[in-house]
């Protein structure tokens, strides 16, 4: 999905009206690091209200300097529950973007809570395994907001805002440490964890995807992050002939929203969740019965059917209507013999 068209969706999600105010500070923790040749560390972007704002769309773009390497991002501990864009990593410009969005607000951390509870999301930043010398950037990389990096606020207007946008700034030793360091594999190592329990909601509209059925399902996973979502459709019952699919059918990776193959909903939908130490969650969903209706492939295979019955009642009444009249002819003709003798 475009970043446009996200942001555009989020606005309209949240009754958005654009006009440009001053409030709120989007940074990166930490501010200043120091990153050995081949070692790896995250740096969070973390989101703080002015006093009385509450915020409840983050749309960011982060550029990151040529001598430092994205290599994954995180979710898990987000104060943002939907995300119309995921994150997308642009290797070749060298960007992260992504928007995202708290229905009911961000409106700060809690007075009195030491706890760090204002994570938008965290980036896992490696830098290169060769001897790094003299570059373009020098030896400090840099990694910053771009300038349309916005968010809006949850004032009933959805009014933009223009936040404060603090990046960061990583030296980059020239050589390597006692030992490499890789929090973030040792974080999905430890991760036993699945996904947060969720459901899956069955929905339609005029508006989207022909009026077709689509189903949407969101979680979270607080250790490691959610990696994909994958589906199935399988059919409502194992010895149903004329069922959607196949037992065998595989499992397809998909985002939320997801346009069902089997418009005819005789299927059970299933969702899995896989977090980024491959943990599972399951969600399933059963269409009730009053929604059901005949497929289009279901119909024709009835239809075929019904003829062929048909056409199987037409021969066997012809054979017995032939068997009767032989059967009469020659009843008539041992007559006939028996009156000449």
């Amino acid at each position: 999905m475009k970043k446009g068209f996200a942001f555009a969706f989020l606005q309209i999600l949240f009754f958005g009206a654009w006009m440009n105010a001053e409030a709120a500070t989007l940074y990166m923790d930490p501010h200043e690091a120091q990153l050995s040749r081949g070692d790896t560390m995250v740096i969070s972007v973390r989101l703080d209200n002015d006093e009385d704002e509450c915020v409840n769309v983050v749309d960011a773009v982060i550029t990151y300097s040529e001598n430092i390497q994205l290599v994954d991002t995180s979710r898990g501990s987000s104060i943002l529950s939907l995300w119309v864009e995921e994150p997308v990593i642009d290797k070749a410009n060298r960007t992260v973007s992504f928007a995202g969005g708290i229905p009911n607000g961000y409106c700060g951390r809690i007075p009195g809570d030491p706890r760090l509870t204002n994570n938008v999301i965290d980036l896992l930043f490696q830098s290169p395994g060769l001897q790094i010398g003299q570059t373009e950037s020098g030896n400090i990389a840099q990694i910053n907001f771009a300038p349309e990096s916005h968010v809006l606020l949850n004032d009933g207007l959805g009014t933009a805002n223009t936040p404060q946008l603090l990046g960061a700034s990583v030296l980059l030793a020239k050589d390597a440490g006692a030992a490499l360091e890789n929090p973030w594999q040792e974080a999905i190592q430890n991760d036993t964890f699945p996904p947060e329990a969720f459901n899956i909601s069955l929905e339609r509209t005029e508006n989207a995807f022909s009026n077709k059925y689509f189903i949407t399902f969101n979680t979270t996973d607080k250790q490691s992050g959610i990696d994909h979502y994958e589906v199935i459709e399988e059919p409502l019952s194992a010895n149903d002939f004329f069922g959607w699919g196949a037992e065998t059918a595989p499992w397809v990776k998909a985002k939320s929203p997801y346009v069902l193959d089997d418009q005819s909903l005789n299927s059970t939908i299933r969702v899995r969740a896989i977090d980024k130490a491959g943990n599972e969650q399951l969600a399933t969903y059963v269409p009730s019965e009053d929604l059901r209706t005949m497929s289009e492939k279901n119909l024709y295979l009835y239809i075929a059917l019904a003829f062929g019955g048909a056409l199987l009642i037409a021969v066997i009444v012809a054979l017995i209507f032939t068997l009767l009249r032989r059967k009469n002819a020659k009843r008539q003709i041992e007559e006939r013999n028996e009156e000449i003798v």
